[in-house]
This record gives C-alpha cells, sequence and structure tokens, in this order.
C-alpha cells in the first residue's frame, strides 16, 4: 500500500509542477544552426529548459534503441521519417488536438509522430558546367555513365538514407541495391553531408546531387550570387518525395506535458513561419504562413511533382543502412 502512495504522490507532485520549472532533453538530428533559434524562442516564452544533444538523425535513432527504457530523451526531432519509423514503437501516442494541427500525409498513421516541416527532394547543379537538359529526367538515370564523377553524394545523410528506404519500398532490395551499386560505379564525390555537397558543386569539385530543397535558399541569402541553380527530376518521379522533417514523444519520458507544449509549439504559427522564411522549408499546418522569395521551389510546384507515396512505409533503418554498405558508399 505504501509503495501505491508513493507512486500517487510522485504524480501528483509531477502533475503539480508549473511548465516553467521544468526542462526536457531532446535529441535532435536537425542541425543546430537550424533549430537552436526556435528552440531558445520556445525557452523564452514559456519558461521550459530544453537540453538538446545534436548528432546524426541515423545515428540518434540507434542510440535510442540502444538505451532502450533508460534513454533520458523526452523528445526525439528527426530530419527524416525512416529514422522516426525505426524507433516509432518507443514513443506515446499524441494527443488528438496536437494530430489534427497537420494533414495525415504529415503524420504518422498510428499518431505516434508528427511531422514539423516539409522539404522535398531536388537536384541541384552547376549552370555553368551543365544545362539543365543534361540532367537526369528520373532516379534510375542517376546510374547512367555520363555522370561518373560528376555527382556529389552524402550517402550518410538522413534524408538519402530515407530516399533509398523509399525506393525498396517502391522496386525491392535487389533493385535498389544494383541502382546502389551503379552510383558506386559511378565514382561520386563523397562528401558529409547536403551543405558540403552544395559547396562541392560551387568549388568546381562536382556538377550536381541530389539534395533538399530548402538550402539553396539559405545559401542565396548570403550570397544572391551563389553559382548552383536547383530543378527536379520529371513530375511524379520518386525521385521528388516531399518528406516532412518530424518529431515523436519518448513513452519513457516523465515530462509529457511539457513535451507535448514543445510540440505544439512548433507547429504554432510562429514556429511554421520560422522553418519558412528562415529555414526555408514548408510549412505543415495549412494557411497563414507568408511565403518567402528566394527558396527555388514554391510548395505549389513541390506538391505538384511529388510522387503519391505512403512515408509510414519507411521504418527499416538498419536493412537500408546495410544495402547502402554493401554497395560500398559507406
Amino acid at each position: 500500500m505504501n509503495g501505491i502512495r508513493n507512486t500517487i504522490l510522485a504524480l501528483a507532485a509531477v502533475a503539480a509542477t508549473p511548465l516553467s520549472a521544468q526542462q526536457l532533453t531532446l535529441y535532435s538530428g536537425r542541425g543546430e544552426t537550424l533549430v537552436a533559434p526556435i528552440i531558445q524562442t520556445f525557452t523564452q516564452e514559456t519558461g521550459i529548459e530544453v537540453n538538446v544533444r545534436y548528432g546524426g538523425t541515423a545515428e540518434l535513432a540507434i542510440l535510442l534503441q540502444e538505451e532502450g527504457d533508460i534513454s533520458p530523451a523526452d523528445l526525439y526531432w528527426a530530419q527524416d521519417v525512416t529514422a522516426l519509423g525505426a524507433v516509432a514503437d518507443m514513443f506515446a501516442p499524441l494527443p488528438e488536438a496536437t494530430l489534427e494541427k497537420v494533414s495525415p500525409v504529415y503524420r504518422d498513421s498510428d499518431g505516434r509522430w508528427i511531422g514539423i516541416s516539409g522539404r522535398a527532394r531536388v537536384l541541384i547543379y552547376s549552370p555553368e558546367r551543365m544545362s539543365a537538359e543534361e540532367l537526369p529526367r528520373t532516379l534510375a538515370d542517376v546510374t547512367d555513365p555520363q555522370y561518373a564523377g560528376r555527382m556529389a553524394l552524402p550517402p550518410t545523410n538522413g534524408s538519402f538514407i530515407a530516399h533509398v528506404a523509399a525506393l525498396r519500398v517502391a522496386e525491392g532490395d535487389d533493385y535498389t541495391l544494383e541502382w546502389l551499386r551503379g552510383i558506386a560505379a559511378n565514382d561520386p564525390v563523397i562528401v558529409r553531408n547536403n551543405t558540403a555537397a552544395y559547396q562541392a558543386i560551387a568549388d568546381g569539385e562536382a556538377d550536381f546531387a541530389m539534395t533538399n530543397n530548402y538550402y539553396l535558399g539559405r545559401f542565396l541569402a548570403s550570397d544572391p550570387g551563389f553559382p548552383i541553380a536547383q530543378a527536379q527530376f520529371e513530375p511524379g518521379n520518386l525521385g521528388n518525395l516531399m518528406m516532412p522533417a518530424g518529431i515523436g514523444i519518448l513513452a519513457t519520458s516523465d515530462n509529457t506535458q511539457a513535451a507535448v507544449a514543445f510540440v505544439d509549439y512548433l507547429l504554432s504559427q510562429t514556429a511554421q513561419q520560422y522553418f519558412t522564411g528562415n529555414v526555408y522549408e514548408y510549412p505543415v499546418t495549412g494557411s497563414g504562413i507568408v511565403p518567402v522569395t528566394g527558396m527555388g521551389l514554391s510548395h505549389t510546384e513541390a506538391e505538384a511533382n511529388a510522387p503519391e507515396f505512403d512515408l509510414n512505409t519507411l521504418t527499416d533503418l538498419e536493412g537500408t543502412l546495410d544495402l547502402i554498405r554493401e554497395a560500398g558508399l559507406i
């Protein structure tokens, strides 16, 4: 009886603790330069401190799996849905009021994670060394020998891994492995991340890359003459995937109320406008967000060119990494 009484008293104490006195531990696969400002604004407005562990999206997903029930994380903010799917069984269901803020296409079908911002997969290239007509028209065309030595590739990037996972779902493992081997045979310029892919093209080390849309807006904001152009594959091709970054609350969290407040804040108009105007991503909450110039690809264009694809099928992170390793890309 004493044990039950103590548990009740402990829960009551948590419930009575003001949100402003609580702290959250966030595992963030999103880069610090991208998300630290909005996290700081959340703390300023709510008083809730957020301790952030930054790392690669896949790296943090694997860490969560290793830590299991003893993980100190309250929330996991991932760059892509494959990593979210890999640890979805560790998440608590989100409140219906939170889920209703976004379209079903931007959230887990079981309500365990939710999209925070949208990004489109695009092609970037040097207009000085490559015309738009020379670009691959489909994802399959990327392996053509004419592109040998010309593509920058970040093989450990979360969005690339998610893209490979989508190809596995659409075409199967055998096809995907051959596609990866075709890329490897073309001797791509291996880079650390998407930012490095842009820089490799600007520096003349590569001519094109597959990446996410939002980086170009950031580069152009700093340097209007940045020597890179943006395009997409033909409409409906799998290469034009729309992939949200998303977040989930760990079922083991002792700070669920504050964690829900954080998720709701990321879906607020203030945060959604930040992701649109400062990060050059797409809002996931519908109308009311003012678009900005310099995004390279409008939200309307990206949605029109995107294929129909169920993002909830992207769950096998380890299997996807294994294929990329087998192809010799990592």
